[in-house]
């Protein structure tokens, strides 16, 4: 054939019936699809090991070349691929449950720090703060924040009712946005 048929008018799910049908174009159209988003849910849900995070990412996609029939039709695609990849980090969470993990404080600085501090400043202290979440309220931040996904998605992937998800996040909030006085930053409701 000299010219391969573009599958990118295709959803989600119908890529998902292609490659259960053993489509590898439907695969490589997915893979392109989700595969930087999902690489970055992994990095930072593990610890912002990149290493971690492409070795996940890769796992998932054997998943999905090995067992293709373990998607649920039912659901969508994007909830059920973020909801394999959550479960896989709650695994790997468990897995190294019984590690001691190491808390380094920052000291906070007396002088004026509102005009010191820049962008890169409070991303690390942002991302200092995330790392010493738990599993939930780590993931529960991304997929809001970082991914875009709305309340009810969010419930889906995490298993969680909607009204819970909005508590958690509003608590969540409050927390970082105390932790993250001195950069007079708030948080935007979700």
């Amino acid at each position: 054939m000299f010219f391969k048929r573009r599958l990118t008018h295709c959803t989600d799910e119908e890529l998902m019936q292609k490659i259960q049908q053993g489509s590898e174009a439907a695969l490589t159209e997915i893979y392109q699809r989700y595969s930087i988003p999902l690489l970055r849910y992994f990095t930072r849900m593990l610890w912002h090991d990149a290493d971690a995070g492409q070795d996940f990412l890769q796992d998932l996609f054997l998943k999905v070349i090995d067992n293709p029939g373990r998607f649920d039709a039912t659901r969508k695609f994007s909830t059920w691929i973020y909801s394999v990849a959550h479960n896989m980090c709650k695994n790997e969470y468990r897995r190294k449950e019984n590690k001691e993990s190491i808390v380094i404080p920052i000291e906070r600085s007396s002088s004026d720090v509102s005009n010191l501090i820049d962008e890169r400043d409070f991303k690390s202290r942002l991302d200092f703060l995330l790392e010493t979440l738990d599993e939930e309220s780590k993931s529960l931040f991304l997929l809001r924040y970082e991914q875009e996904f709305d309340l009810a998605r969010i419930s889906d992937i995490l298993g969680i009712p909607v009204g819970t998800i909005k508590s958690r996040l509003f608590y969540l909030r409050k927390g970082l946005s105390k932790e993250l006085g001195e950069y007079k930053t708030i948080l935007k409701e979700g």
